[in-house]
């Protein structure tokens, strides 16, 4: 059974309340949590008003091998828990460009085509400047 550090919603509409829990991956958002650790709440400005963290039972579900959620990690790096491991997001690799790549025979031949007109215009340049 693996475990995740994520928030379930409570509240009314129009008035969020989270509450950070560990649970169950293939449990559902709001089904069946093993433990609360703690309380989010988005309408208060402060932090630290607005987030409580059980420190010591975070510190306890990452020792575990608990994965925390993208929110909930902000929250414990916030908070000063233990045991959080930083993370860095894979960075989306652009398709690289091969310098040593050969050229293809078209490639070449499109090379030489274009030096024969550059030559055959600067001949008919010097014709016409000798005239």
């Amino acid at each position: 059974m693996s475990v995740k550090l994520r928030l379930m919603r409570f509240g009314k509409t129009h008035r969020p309340f989270y509450r950070v829990c560990a649970i169950d991956t293939r449990a559902p958002r709001d089904g069946a949590y093993i433990e609360s650790i703690g309380h989010y709440d988005p309408l208060i400005e402060d932090f630290q008003k607005g987030v409580t963290i059980d420190k010591e039972r975070a510190a306890y579900w990452l020792s575990v091998g608990a994965q925390p959620s993208e929110t909930v990690r902000s929250f414990l790096q916030k908070s000063h828990v233990a045991g959080i491991i930083r993370t860095k997001k894979p960075k989306k690799r652009r398709p690289s460009k091969n310098k040593n790549k050969k050229p293809t025979t078209r490639e070449l031949q499109r090379k030489a085509a274009k030096k024969k007109a550059i030559e055959a215009a600067n001949a008919k340049a010097g014709e016409k400047a000798e005239e």
